[in-house]
């Protein structure tokens, strides 16, 4: 198109418009603004109605816990002052109820795309019952879950080609099925060592508090794995974690609570309250936490094997009888602190 067919196609389009009435185009702008209107009203009632839907559903659901505004729980939770950490679909903060329970609420990053999947967690877990009350494990099943994760340990250092020492043993990398068969998971910062290899040189790995004190010296053994399974034992035990901010500052360690209740000859003090059966069987539950401290000696050379611990969970053998009781608390997350200008680099793993 040349200047004069396009300055001629302008000067048309003028003419038209000034000889279209300009009550025209306010009619068909009111018509355009009719229609936006009504899709807008539409839609806002379709989505007010997917809404209800999904709210009755939510009404509904078996297993459903009890639901609470998002009022609610900014004042349960202060404001969402107090972050706990991350999960899968958002963030987790401390809550406390008006009944004066202490609960955790999870702040969710977009519910559109995880709806499904946070629709599963909420139903499952609104259909277990609380740990610490009506469903607290009893020994038998404690015991098992321990032998469980032993025989999987025991695998893992002697019946694999090479040995694989998984390094991050903690509550949070053991799996639990309906039945409470216990399998270990999460082998991110597992390492494999030879057979003929005894020990290996390392970059520092595992979760603080785990840790065995050995790893300061970046040169370890599969003992990392016993001394850390030595510290799940007494979780599993005592009903805690084994470093609990809530508690005294002198009990905050459960491994130091540990020595100073052997010290004193009251170990029972430390069987988990909640269960009344680990009550009942108190005896045998101490003479466990004599393995856990078998497990957790500070020189890994006088820890046992892990197919030690099962042929001593078989009745085939005994706890040694020359345990050293200077126990070490492992890398806690001071030490870590302590020594993170000499212990570089470092794969640790956080809770999960």
């Amino acid at each position: 198109m040349n200047t004069n067919t396009s300055s001629a196609f302008v000067m048309i389009t003028l003419l038209i418009l000034l000889i279209i009435p300009s009550s025209f185009f306010i009619d068909a702008l009111g018509a355009i603004f009719g229609v936006f209107l009504i899709c807008t009203f539409i839609f806002l009632r379709f989505k007010k109605g997917f809404q209800e839907v999904e709210e009755d559903y939510l009404d509904n659901m078996l297993g459903m816990p009890t639901r609470f505004s998002f009022e609610e729980l900014k004042n349960v939770t202060k404001n969402f002052s107090n972050k706990l950490g991350e999960g899968g679909f958002g963030s987790i903060f401390q809550g406390t109820l008006p009944s004066g329970s202490e609960v955790a609420v999870k702040h969710l990053v977009g519910f559109g795309p995880v709806n499904k999947s946070f629709m599963t967690e909420v139903q499952t877990i609104g259909s277990i019952h609380h740990f610490n009350r009506d469903l607290a494990l009893g020994w038998q099943i404690r015991k098992k879950i321990i032998l469980d994760i032993a025989k999987g340990l025991a695998y893992l250092h002697e019946d694999c080609n090479q040995k694989i020492v998984h390094l991050d043993i903690k509550p949070q990398n053991i799996l639990l099925d309906e039945h409470f068969n216990a399998k270990v998971s999460d082998f991110g910062l597992s390492k494999l060592i030879g057979k003929d290899q005894s020990r290996v040189i390392t970059t520092m790995r595992g979760t603080p508090g785990y840790m065995a004190p050995e790893w300061l010296s970046s040169v370890i053994t599969e003992k990392v794995d016993v001394y850390s399974f030595g510290i799940v034992v007494l979780e599993i035990l005592c009903g805690r974690r084994n470093v609990d901010e809530s508690q005294l500052e002198e009990d905050r360690h459960l491994l130091g609570l540990f020595k100073r209740k052997q010290e004193e000859g009251q170990l029972m003090d430390l069987v988990d309250k909640c269960s009344d059966d680990m009550q009942s069987n108190a005896a045998e539950v101490v003479q466990m936490m004599k393995v856990a401290a078998w497990c957790v000696q500070t020189e890994h050379a006088r820890r046992p094997s892990m197919s030690i611990l099962l042929k001593l969970f078989e009745g085939s053998v005994d706890v040694a009888g020359n345990l050293n009781e200077d126990f070490q608390n492992g890398l806690t997350p001071e030490a870590m602190e302590t020594f993170a200008s000499i212990v570089l680099p470092c794969l640790l793993s956080g809770p999960r």
